[in-house]
């Protein structure tokens, strides 16, 4: 450190007593963001709080502890109002008392409340390295409001902690920006770690089936590591532009998965307005890595920026869900940390962005409670993320796509997801308040439970194709997909020519309950954008041990082996739900269908019967695999 620099530095350094003491009474102070919360000013802050009247602390909603008790503690009152930045609902319990102080703003506007002085600060409490040989120090871990409320506040008093990570980026202060300096080595703020989701397994499938190679990733903080390593673990060339790094960037970064190669901005560097670690080993990993870079939320968090990336994603989790797709989101209940920093701006950004989406996580019950996160409706003044704005919706029971939904699709689609005993009541509601119409009935579709493990995807004839099995959901594309069809085909496939496919026609083909009505479609397109072009399906009278087959297939994708892939991920449902094998009645003349069912690994029997050829298979009867000739 040059000669000016330590001057200065040591002309600025005093005690934290002394440096609070200076704080006038009923002033405005900005008090350092989440991780980067300078915890010694703080403390002394709060010892000295009979001393302040009508001080008001500006702040994101950190984490609980310090701060936090404030804003609902009443007898503080007099000394300190508290007016915390809060994209959430208040629905938590150590929230709900504090409303009135929670202040909701897109968080890419809030630098321009201090820079412009719609909200004048007075004072800003923040944390800072120890300045470098030209006198710079960085704000480390928070950048986010905390850069522009330092360059807008009458007065900055900064603690020094060596501990503080120098991170790349725009979060740097020169000691001539800070009037007090105040020295306390001391651990940086972590959050605990998050507990794993009930059916994590199912929403990890779930979310990596939809996140494409070559994605730039938002994730929020409320999403356990486990659930984001399984999820992205096995992606390529992954690019990061997300308010916070998380210890499952980190992890992703080892191996190898974020390359940030492939952004379309900022190509090559990590774009963050923050980090949050659990311990500080994510800290360790910022400390001068040129492949990061810290920029301020007008930055990170304006829709503008999100969209101008390829592939934006937001992966983010919610609290409630309601049948419109109406979203609230809060803190995590274990810290009441803001989860839903960013929320809205992300969700909007990444929409805009090409080939981008967001995908909301929602676990269908609350652990330990048993209610329902899906509801009827969500009160009005909760609502985070309208339900114009919700798309990709996943719980442990499956994802659905609410783009382009009328409002009983969307019913429909959310009810499908929920826990399976709250379906009939979640009905029952929908019908009551309108959304659903009264000639529609409760299905066993409704209460079975998705098959998530039979989710598959392959590329096939130069296309991305998805094997699943059908879905309520799935009506109308399924409609869609018999319509296209030519009259051949159709012919074939229901012994007879038909020109039109009502919806109560073909129901059993999608409101299946997934063990004695099963269908598996093939599906080109991503996941509610799509549409079926194949389909295979089995059904069965109760009690009967064999289960007839059907397939149907688009004209222009046969012969590329999807009928026999259909076939086959019907078998694995067929021996799963415990039948001991299939048959199938078609025409004589239809060769294809015939050619398809003795492609099965089993011995098949065939008989002609009122015309038809009937031919069965049953699994105890496997064909021995021909075995190679050796010479």
């Amino acid at each position: 450190m040059n000669e000016r620099v330590a001057q200065t530095y040591r002309k600025k350094l005093t005690s934290a007593e002394e440096a609070i003491g200076k704080i006038s009474q009923g002033k405005r102070v900005f008090v350092g963001s989440f991780c980067s919360e300078p915890q010694h000013l703080v403390s002394s802050l709060l010892k000295n709080t009979d001393r302040f009247f009508d001080i008001e602390l500006i702040r994101f909603l950190n984490l609980e502890g310090s701060l936090m008790g404030l804003t609902a503690d009443e007898t503080k009152g007099r000394s300190y109002h508290v007016r915390s930045i809060y994209q959430g609902s208040g629905m938590l319990d150590g929230l709900s008392a504090a409303k009135r102080f929670l202040t909701p703003m897109n968080f890419f506007l809030v630098p321009s409340l201090f820079s412009e002085r719609h909200l004048p600060l007075h004072y800003a409490l923040v944390q800072v390295s120890p300045p470098d040989d030209f006198g710079w120090m960085n704000l480390g871990v928070s950048v986010d409001i905390t850069l522009a409320a330092a360059q807008a506040a009458d007065v900055v008093i900064a603690q020094v902690n060596p501990r503080m990570p120098r991170v790349p980026g725009y979060g740097i202060l020169h000691i001539d920006e800070v009037d007090i300096v105040v020295e306390k080595e001391e651990e940086l703020l972590t959050t605990y770690p998050l507990p794993d989701l009930p059916g994590m397994e199912n929403i990890a499938r779930f979310v990596s089936n939809l996140v494409e190679d070559a994605s730039t990733i938002h994730l929020s903080p409320g999403l356990p590591s486990g659930l984001v390593l399984a999820a992205l673990g096995d992606k390529n060339d992954l690019g990061i532009h997300s308010q916070f790094l998380l210890d499952s960037v980190q992890a992703l970064c080892s191996r190898g998965v974020i390359t940030n190669r492939k952004k379309g901005c900022n190509d090559g560097k990590m774009i963050a307005a923050g980090a949050i670690g659990s311990d500080e080993r994510l800290y360790r990993f910022l400390d001068q890595n040129p492949a990061v870079e810290f920029r301020p939320s007008d930055y990170v968090s304006n829709p503008r920026v999100i969209s101008s990336h390829q592939r934006m994603t937001a992966i983010q989790m919610a609290t409630k869900i309601d049948l419109k797709g109406q979203v609230a989101a809060d803190g995590m209940p274990q810290n009441h940390f803001a989860d839903v920093a960013g929320m809205v701006d992300f969700t909007r950004g990444a929409s805009m962005a090409p080939g981008g989406k967001t995908i909301l996580i929602i676990p269908s019950v609350i652990p330990d409670e048993g209610a329902s996160n899906i509801i009827p409706e969500i009160a009005a003044g909760s609502v985070v993320v309208p339900a114009s704005d919700t798309t990709y919706v996943v719980s442990e029971y499956g994802v659905v796509n609410l783009f382009g939904k009328n409002v009983q699709e969307r019913a429909m689609a959310m009810i499908s997801i929920a826990h399976p005993k709250f379906r009939d009541g979640l009905f029952a509601e929908g019908k009551a308040m309108g959304l659903i119409g009264q000639e529609r009935r409760i299905d066993e579709s409704i209460r079975g439970v998705y098959p998530a493990w039979m989710e598959e995807s392959a590329d096939i004839g130069g296309a991305r194709i998805t094997f699943r099995p059908a879905k309520a959901t799935d009506g109308r594309l399924i409609q869609e997909h018999f319509y296209e069809m030519d009259k051949e085909d159709v012919t074939k496939r229901f012994f007879g020519l038909r020109f039109h496919f009502f919806w109560d026609e073909l129901k059993d083909m999608f409101m299946v309950d997934y063990k004695n009505r099963f269908s598996v479609i093939a599906y080109l397109g991503e996941e509610g954008l799509g549409k079926v072009i194949g389909m295979g399906m089995y059904g069965a009278d109760e009690g009967k041990d064999m289960a007839e087959v059907a397939y149907s297939l688009d004209g222009r994708w046969q012969g590329k082996g999807l009928a026999s892939k259909l076939q086959m991920k019907i078998v694995d449902a067929a021996r799963h739900n415990g039948f001991a094998g299939l048959y199938a009645r078609t025409f004589p003349d239809n060769k294809t269908m015939i050619k398809l069912f003795k492609k099965l690994p089993y011995r098949v029997s065939s008989r002609y019967e009122e015309g038809d050829i009937l031919m069965e298979a049953r699994f105890a009867e496997p064909i021995e695999p021909k075995k190679e000739n050796p010479s």
